[in-house]
């Protein structure tokens, strides 16, 4: 198991970004979650299998047809407790 968050920056905010992330997710079977934040980023916490957390790490770093991602930090996290992969409210 393993569980990263990651810091989405560029042109991904009002392009549909965290709606491609959930289906992506829930795809790769990941548990977590997504959101905006207030700083113009989009904010993911992702946990599964390896693989498949290192899947969706890189489509982030594609993001969809209309976002441009200029950079993506991610850091590894503490496992929270959830039940499949959700929009957040805006932080």
């Amino acid at each position: 198991m393993k569980t990263v968050r990651m810091a989405v920056r560029g042109r991904v905010q009002g392009v549909g970004f965290r709606d491609w992330i959930v289906r992506k997710a829930r795809a790769l079977e990941l548990t977590g979650w997504v959101r905006n934040r207030s700083d113009d980023s989009v904010e993911i916490l992702a946990s599964g299998e390896a693989e498949a957390v290192e899947r969706l790490l890189k489509e982030a770093n594609q993001g969809p047809p209309f976002a441009r991602v200029t950079e993506v930090r991610v850091d590894e996290a503490e496992v929270e407790v959830s039940s499949g992969f959700v929009r957040r409210p805006t932080l």
